[in-house]
């Protein structure tokens, strides 16, 4: 079996078939950093991630990009409320959104433009849809020109033109041929950023900098393009309208991520009820909560929980328990061996991680059979397997990610301090002063950490 994704466009799975042979290109609309990241922005970036590693495992090259919006409507408005230019703001999101994506160990994009870097792209595709009869400008705006396109315009969102509303992107409506024409550019205001075209100067629309960015970087067209299921429409039907309507093929699949909610309401800093990451990461460690955010279909809505949060961390800890026993056993693990065909197959199939971590499961029920009739060769083999699943979903416990950052970076020192006091405890036990040993594994179970004898030798994990 193929890779298999499920198209927006068409609302089909279909088979995944490069423009280029052994090379992939994607593009991911990336944070709108107007505030810190909460755990629904960074979903996307880790099921991303899953696809992409997967696309890796294939053997494909990727070239992965993902864009950066450091100035619209929302950005102005906070910092004019916090009296800051609008550059400290995006800046000091940038920041945050890009410790967040390292944390959960996604991989760094090949490349991370950002928007107001690339005006002078933007300025050329405006002067392209104008050449073309698509766009026009009226009082130092550019709109698109949605009735010049309304023979496609709605098929991404499954749309007609005369069921929809006014864009409602600007408060220059009077401006507009249509009121559901879109805005390219917005003309200068007071105390607004603003930069110079041929039409005067102002400042992009939303959607115009992504349909820029992705051609400089992908090409006129490219092979997916991927965001949230909040971002169909308007966003992403606009970008596809300007971007054929220039004369571009554009993304040939379009993927989009189910929203993370909380009491059934979609995730958002208006409505008070953003899980920031940092405070997620005080709740469970980093790669718990990659599990959580991809153990769900990507394209299924996740209504969040703390109780369905530690069931996750549980569940990852289950495996990483047989990971950590077994490598105790095996020292050296073959990072050739084989995945499971039933593993191959549930990602083939539309990415379904779900049905991959089943898999997954699985093999670490049998890997824990084989540990306790201490079946080296089969240890060996269900180890292998385990560790290079892991390593597709990125979520290998041994990989340097979770080595280096597992427990906010402190693992490694804590393992050190464990190990001493692990080797008084042996010591006092070899003189058979078994009070002070038990003293020594009473002091270390008081300070959270739990000791279990095995016959390899005393290991020891975190209470949880």
């Amino acid at each position: 079996m193929s890779l298999h994704l499920y198209d927006t466009s068409t609302r089909t799975v279909r088979e995944f078939v490069p423009v280029e042979p052994g090379r992939v290109s994607m593009y991911l609309c990336g944070a709108t950093v107007q505030a810190p990241p909460h755990i629904g922005h960074i979903r996307s970036g880790v099921n991303f991630d899953v696809l992409r590693r997967w696309l890796l495992r294939q053997g494909f090259d990727v070239v992965f990009c993902r864009n950066v919006t450091d100035l619209d409507d929302k950005i102005i408005r906070v910092a004019a409320s916090e009296g800051v230019p609008w550059f400290v703001v995006s800046e000091r999101n940038q920041r945050a959104f890009t410790w967040a994506y390292d944390q959960l160990g996604c991989l760094p994009p090949t490349v991370e433009p950002r928007a107001m870097g690339h005006v002078p792209e933007m300025v050329e595709l405006m002067r392209r849809l104008m050449d073309k009869g698509h766009a026009y400008a009226s009082g130092g705006d550019v709109y698109f020109d949605v009735v010049s396109y309304a023979d496609r315009y709605g098929k991404l969102s499954n749309q007609k033109l005369e069921n929809m509303r006014a864009a409602g992107d600007t408060d220059t409506d009077s401006l507009k041929r249509d009121p559901r024409d879109f805005a390219l550019w917005k003309g200068a205001k007071p105390g607004e950023p603003t930069w110079p075209t041929p039409w005067g100067r102002g400042r992009p629309g939303w959607h115009l900098e992504c349909s820029a960015m992705a051609t400089k970087y992908l090409g006129g067209t490219f092979d997916i393009h991927g965001g949230g299921v909040d971002l169909i429409f308007p966003h992403h039907e606009n970008e596809i309208a300007q971007s054929q309507a220039a004369g571009d093929g554009f993304a040939r699949y379009w993927l989009h991520n189910g929203m993370l909610k909380l009491g059934g309401e979609k995730m958002s800093k208006s409505l008070g009820n953003s899980l920031l990451i940092p405070d997620m990461l005080r709740k469970v460690r980093p790669v718990e909560l990659r599990y959580y955010l991809v153990a769900a279909h990507y394209r299924s809505a996740i209504d969040y929980s703390d109780e369905a949060l530690q069931e996750a961390a549980a569940g990852y800890r289950r495996i990483e328990g047989f990971v950590t026993r077994a490598a105790e056993v095996i020292h050296d693990v073959d990072a050739a061996a084989p995945l499971p065909q039933a593993f191959v197959d549930a990602l083939d199939d539309d990415l379904n991680v779900s049905q991959a971590l089943a898999v997954v499961h699985e093999v670490v029920r049998e890997g824990n059979v084989a540990l306790a009739q201490g079946n080296k060769e089969q240890v060996a083999r269900l180890l292998a397997e385990t560790q290079n699943m892991l390593d597709v979903i990125g979520l290998d416990p041994r990989s340097e990610q979770w080595r280096t950052t597992g427990d906010s970076g402190l693992r490694e020192v804590v393992d050190a301090l464990v190990a001493v006091a692990l080797e008084q405890r042996q010591a006092a036990r070899a003189r058979k002063d078994y009070a002070a040993a038990d003293a020594i594994r009473d002091q270390l179970a008081a300070a959270g950490i739990v000791v279990e004898d095995t016959p390899q030798g005393p290991r020891w994990e975190l209470a949880r």
